[in-house]
């Protein structure tokens, strides 16, 4: 069956006692056990709900994996995958990633003992050196967060085997319709389930995806024990969005392939990162391991001193952090998302007051670039 035919039901088959066609809400702490000893399959919501558990079967369905689980956001996700590794482990990290990610391995992992390692891993060589020196995992974001640099992911996959390091994806960008990094060699894929699963900026979410029943096994431990589970209410509306996510995405793509090649021409614009564009660095990697190009788009003016003014000034456009939304958003990442990465490192990746973030939504094309060509 194809993913948009099986997402367009996720859910409607589930109760055969009443037929309902949406998945309904099982909004309760606790199920009746109908006797000592037995149980309905549920316990507590803590530990498993059929609204919650219905999300993360149609997510292990969507990415080959053998189990989902839904977490109260993409944070609680990722603070869930790190509780694999230990005090000395090493981990190598994409090095121009989400700012929350630097934060949670610099802040609250770095101080136990667990090490993250930055590296350029659209760069193969420099993260075959860095697994190397010894290595637990390999965490990677493709494409990054801001800069949309492209990994080679089947290569990466192939060289975390060879060092018997566990491989994760953040696949918040792609979504397992664009990209599909189980199937490429990674072990877990990552989502903000905030962003484009949901696809309407009303939950906060996040999703991890195993391959293998032993990691998926642990993970669900952690995933209980820690308790910082996706509530039924939410986990229903992030099914609702998956139910439209291949329309969205089709639609936002254009957007995004419009817009940047707006900015590309434009005088005021320095560089326009988008892997749709054909002199995107990324742009042939891209196409070999992926369905699409997604609609994050990223640019840096010429005088960045204009960025406020810009901030300002757009009418359609919202001023505001997340992405994957509907409505199409723009932030200034250097003091917004990226604000806790140090200036120093921000400066050295290209992550600078004058480079701005697009997530590109479902408007009109038209009536974008003419917003952006307006403030520009």
């Amino acid at each position: 069956m194809h993913p948009e035919s099986y997402l367009a039901q996720c859910g409607s088959r589930w109760d055969s006692r009443t037929g309902a066609v949406s998945m309904p809400v099982y909004q309760t702490a606790t199920f009746k056990h109908p006797g000592l000893g037995q149980s309905t399959g549920y316990d507590y919501s803590r530990s498993g709900n059929p609204t919650r558990a219905v999300l993360e079967e149609t997510m292990a369905w969507l990415d080959g994996g053998c189990r989902g689980l839904a977490f109260a956001s993409g944070m609680a996700a990722l603070d869930c995958l790190a509780r694999l590794f230990v005090p000395g482990d090493r981990i190598v990290v994409t090095e121009d990633l989400y700012g929350g990610t630097y934060r949670l391995f610099e802040r609250l992992y770095r101080p136990l003992g667990i090490e993250a390692v930055y590296v350029d891993t659209a760069d193969t060589r420099a993260v075959a050196a860095a697994l190397a020196q010894g290595a637990k995992a390999l965490l990677v974001e493709s494409p990054t967060n801001p800069l949309l640099k492209i990994a080679d992911l089947r290569t990466l996959g192939c060289l975390a085997r060879e060092h018997g390091a566990l491989f994760a994806v953040d696949n918040t960008f792609m979504t397992p319709l664009l990209q599909r990094p189980l199937h490429l060699g990674a072990d877990v894929v990552v989502y903000s389930a905030t962003k484009y699963v949901n696809g309407h900026d009303d939950v906060v979410a996040g999703l991890l995806v195993a391959r293998e029943p032993e990691v998926a096994e642990r993970l669900a431990f952690f995933q209980n024990a820690a308790g910082a589970v996706l509530g039924p209410q939410d986990s229903w509306l992030v099914l609702r969005g998956l139910k439209t996510l291949a329309v969205r995405l089709a639609r936002q793509q254009a957007n995004a392939q419009a817009v940047a090649a707006f900015l590309a021409a434009h005088p005021a614009v320095a560089r326009v990162h988008y892997p749709g564009l054909p002199d995107h660095p990324g742009h042939d990697r891209q196409r070999g391991q992926a369905a699409g190009f997604g609609a994050m788009v990223s640019f840096m003016l010429n005088d960045p001193a204009k960025a406020p003014d810009i901030l300002a000034g757009v009418e359609l456009f919202l001023f505001a952090e997340s992405l994957g939304g509907v409505e199409s958003l723009i932030t200034l990442p250097a003091v917004q998302t990226h604000a806790d990465i140090e200036p120093g490192t921000r400066a050295r990746l290209g992550v600078t007051d004058g480079l701005l973030r697009l997530s590109i939504g479902l408007e009109d094309p038209a009536d974008l670039v003419a917003d952006l060509a307006r403030v520009l």
